[in-house]
């Protein structure tokens, strides 16, 4: 049998108690495939982009909110897109410096905006109302921070509607093609010559290319219209977002950051000619084919027929998949006892997770050899949302997260990126050092 990397680190892992009867599930990067990533998107703008033009790749924090993560990215020449203070807080930790931190959100607070602008971090704002806010602030303490207009090209969705934010009534940006909005846009940068960039993302997983690149499309040419009649450059950066989707269905990248790259060359002449800087705001497509929740099976069982692997990875990594399965479907390897690959025929079988509801479940009528307790199963491509972003159903303990690196010999050395959440700290994080305050409330 041939092992892929992937296999050498779950044999590991489970060889060295990272998963097992104490811990579980844990969850497994690929820290070469991560700077593979890095390295392939910076190479395809590169390929097609003007030298000297300046482009900043902002990884998207909410996608891998970890912060030995972030310092890698940092490492690889990424910036952050932070869309709440935490994220900040995150990118900060880790290092990014503020000239390469974006802030994106619908909903930033006057304290956000605040300290975004005194410590210079690009700001995009997100309808006329916050830009109202930044008026004032502007006015009273004056920043040389770049900032933005989102705007929404209202060209339709893909393929999830949660996923995709060019809708018509999309709650991100200003819809550019309502009644009058795209005259008050041009006037809103007529007006304030500190208003220096276009920003635009019309969705994630789920949605085409061709969809992607119409949106570009769609900000440049209104960059255009208003650098014509401010009469000079006033808007010298175009901020397209990220949202390259994902193949959850097999072991391939596709579709690839050079085919993006180069059909906006193709479709949206003059975006990478060296007029415009660029940011990008990709997030899942770095690190999703990269990552793997590995988890314990503490149970096997059949009901109706069919075979069921209790285990321990469910809604609280996979909320996503359990609770929209048909839009993000994972795939599911099976391991043995050992950690080694799992031989023998497929048989049909439920995945099933620890929360107590029935709909806890990774993978439905799944053929897969036959996993047997004390088994692993491991869900792919969860390396982006997925263990990252803990649901606390059941008031299930965060897993711990590793990194991994194979050394040429076939060893796999591991880094923590996150620690396992103990019951002591799930505990006062949930209100442990108040719990007699109600009762004293009510004694009062």
């Amino acid at each position: 049998m041939n092992f892929t990397e992937r296999d050498r680190a779950v044999e590991a892992a489970v060889a060295r108690g990272l998963v097992g009867p104490g811990e579980p599930v844990a969850g497994l990067l690929d820290i070469a495939g991560i700077r593979r990533s890095a390295a392939e998107l910076r190479a395809a703008f590169e390929e097609f982009t003007a030298p000297g033009t300046p482009v900043l790749h902002a990884f998207a924090v909410k996608a891998a909110s970890l912060v030995p993560v972030l310092r890698l990215l940092a490492q690889e020449g990424l910036g952050c897109e932070v869309a709440s203070p935490g994220e900040l807080a995150l990118a900060r930790a880790a290092g990014v410096p503020v000239g390469r931190t974006v802030l994106d959100s619908p909903a930033k607070t006057l304290a956000e905006l605040r300290e975004a602008l005194a410590l210079g971090i690009a700001v995009n704002a997100d309808n006329p109302e916050e830009l109202a806010r930044i008026d004032a602030l502007m006015a009273s303490a004056p920043s040389s921070a770049p900032i933005g207009l989102r705007v929404n090209p209202q060209i339709g969705g893909g393929s999830i509607g949660a996923m995709s934010t060019a809708t018509d009534t999309s709650k991100f940006g200003v819809g550019l093609r309502d009644e009058g909005v795209r005259d008050w846009v041009v006037q809103a940068f007529l007006a304030r010559p500190w208003l220096t960039r276009l920003h635009a993302h019309v969705g994630s997983q789920g949605m085409p290319l061709e969809l992607m690149a119409a949106g570009v499309r769609a900000l440049f040419h209104l960059a255009e219209e208003i650098n014509e009649k401010a009469g000079r450059r006033q808007i010298d950066t175009l901020d397209i977002g990220g949202g390259l989707p994902v193949n959850f269905s097999s072991d391939a990248t596709t579709p690839t950051y050079r085919e993006y790259a180069a059909l906006l060359h193709a479709t949206v002449p003059g975006l990478l000619s060296g007029r415009y800087g660029i940011v990008t705001e990709f997030g899942r497509s770095l690190l999703a084919k990269h990552g793997t929740v590995l988890a314990r099976v503490e149970y096997a069982k059949s009901a109706g027929g069919r075979p069921i692997a209790v285990t321990h990875a469910g809604a609280q990594v996979a909320t996503r998949t359990v609770f929209v399965p048909e839009a993000w479907p994972l795939r599911v390897a099976a391991y043995d006892a050992e950690g080694s690959p799992k031989t023998g025929a497929p048989v049909a079988q439920d995945i099933a997770g620890p929360c107590c509801f029935a709909g806890d479940l990774v993978a439905e009528n799944r053929p897969l050899p036959l996993l047997e307790s004390d088994d692993h199963a491991a869900l792919l491509d969860t390396g982006a949302y997925y263990f990252s972003t803990h649901f606390a159903y059941n008031s299930l303990p965060r897993p711990g997260i590793y990194g991994y690196a194979t050394d040429a010999d076939g060893t796999v050395r591991f880094a923590t990126i996150r620690t396992p959440q103990t019951l002591e700290d799930l505990t006062a994080e949930s209100g442990g050092a108040h719990a007699k305050s109600l009762v004293d409330l009510g004694n009062q």
